[in-house]
């Protein structure tokens, strides 16, 4: 079980690499500055951020494994740096991650956030950004080898998911930039409980 549960975390990184990062990592040529930072527009089904994290949403409490990622891509792809600090908008992508130390991989999240000096700029710039999802599935080889080992799964319920949408860009003075945003995350569904994301494929460890 453990080596088919190695082999889905395998494939979920897979995904991810040939989904290529360029398209989740993309700047926005339109945009003043660099917009590789992660988003955090609020979406369905989310809570009222508390201040400790600026405008980031809390976690949605639900149990499905792609309407919670197309929550996650959601939030990655949004943040306002007119009312949100540095320290805040980390703070709020880390309360949607896993409690599981052994699965979670924070680095590869936390790695979608610029650094504090770029964060900065964006803020002189009153950059924030909105997510509009698309569409979220479990890519073709999760799905064959969930098919070849169901009982993989069963070790620890996290399940691959692409997510595709836009990301729009506003800045001050009227700037304004959209581009296309595709995304692969790895997703803790564990039965009777509420989701909670992994990674970032495909940062994932078997």
């Amino acid at each position: 079980m453990a080596i088919g549960l190695a082999c889905l975390l395998a494939v979920a990184g897979a995904t991810a690499y040939f989904t290529g990062p360029g398209d989740q990592h993309r700047p926005s040529s339109s945009s003043p500055t660099a917009s590789s930072s992660p988003s955090t527009a609020p979406s369905g089904g989310t809570r009222k951020p508390a201040a400790r994290t600026g405008s980031v949403p809390q976690p949605p409490r639900i149990s499905d494994p792609v309407a919670f990622a197309e929550a996650a891509a959601a939030m990655l792809w949004s943040y306002d740096t007119r009312d949100t600090r540095h320290e805040q908008q980390l703070a709020g992508m880390e309360a949607w991650m896993t409690t599981e130390s052994e699965y979670g991989d924070w680095a590869s999240v936390s790695a979608q956030m610029p650094d504090p000096a770029l964060w900065s700029r964006m803020a002189d710039q009153k950059q924030h950004a909105t997510a509009t999802i698309t569409e979220g599935h479990y890519p073709a080889a999760f799905k064959q080898a969930l098919a070849d080992d169901p009982a993989a799964i069963t070790k620890a319920y996290i399940y691959a998911v692409t997510v595709t949408g836009k990301q729009q860009i506003t800045w001050a003075k009227g700037g304004q930039g959209t581009e296309d945003r595709s995304i692969t995350l790895a997703v803790q569904c564990r039965p009777s409980q509420d989701c909670s994301l992994v990674a970032i494929a495909p940062h994932v460890a078997p």
